[in-house]
């Protein structure tokens, strides 16, 4: 494993305006048991399947000569970690690089209903010493943790959503509440293949 990459290139990223409605209901198929618990799809599936192949491409490009630490945080990171490491598989197949990845993980808590709470909460084992000396690229998604304040090199995050950091970021988005491609609100909406905005009826009866 390196132990050091200090330069990184700039990359581009996804903003999505202040007004922007999203798509209408009826333009996708979805668990029809959330028909009036979601107001639109924020994000189709096919697009963040795209971005998601752009952000394997940078990853490549930057690490081209490194073997990876791959940090999934869970349980929001899951869909984004194994799209993510399949693309860069996928990308090395069909080319003459290969960028070997090692995937560990870790289980945070911060939301309490749609509100992020003073706390985050490391669940499971809180030590992170198997990051020291590693190029370590964390993925999160809505999640503000930083591996390197645990005195383990983290030079870069990949970020589904807009997360104000230097990281590979997919998606800036306006702060409105959305769940799917495994990001929940109290446990529901994983099972959700678009990013959807919740409805003010869906946070009610899933309140806890």
């Amino acid at each position: 494993w390196a132990d050091d990459i200090t330069s990184y290139r700039s990359h581009p990223l996804e903003i999505i305006q202040d007004d922007w409605p999203g798509y209408h209901l009826d333009l996708f198929t979805y668990p029809e048991h959330y028909h009036d618990d979601i107001e639109n799809v924020y994000i189709p599936h096919g697009v963040i399947m795209n971005r998601v192949e752009r952000l394997a491409r940078y990853v490549m490009e930057d690490f081209e000569d490194s073997k990876i630490m791959v940090l999934c945080v869970l349980k929001g990171g899951y869909k984004f970690c194994a799209d993510l490491v399949e693309s860069i598989k996928v990308l090395g197949r069909s080319s003459s690089r290969y960028l070997e990845t090692r995937v560990e993980f870790i289980r945070l808590k911060s939301y309490l209903n749609d509100q992020s709470t003073e706390d985050l909460h490391i669940i499971g084992s809180s030590d992170l010493s198997f990051l020291r000396g590693k190029v370590c690229v964390s993925l999160l998604t809505l999640y503000h943790f930083n591996p390197s304040e645990h005195n383990y090199l983290s030079p870069k995050r990949a970020l589904l959503v807009y997360l104000d950091v230097d990281s590979y970021v997919g998606f800036e988005i306006p702060n409105r509440f959305v769940v799917g491609y495994a990001l929940d609100y109290n446990e529901y909406f994983r099972d959700l293949n678009h990013i959807c905005v919740i409805s003010k009826s869906g946070k009610m009866k899933y309140k806890i």
